[in-house]
């Protein structure tokens, strides 16, 4: 998950800096993540994730819509 924030910019840059650590592990100490995937992203930003690298993005309220926690 990003930090909390509706700022595009801040989202891009901690996206970027995941990415950045993820290819730096691939280098350095690959047997440490696999294949190299990297999930980050939700509904409200996964699009940013995917222009920043990611593999996974989480879209549930997407499909599935709002929680109802009045339950």
């Amino acid at each position: 998950m990003a930090v909390h924030t509706d700022d595009e910019t801040i989202i891009r840059r901690n996206f970027s800096v995941l990415r950045r650590l993820r290819d730096d592990l691939l280098e350095r100490r690959p047997e440490l993540i696999g294949e190299g995937g990297l999930s980050m992203g939700m509904t409200n930003d996964y699009e940013i994730a995917i222009e920043e690298g990611a593999t996974v993005v989480r879209v549930g309220t997407a499909i599935f819509g709002e929680r109802d926690y009045s339950k």
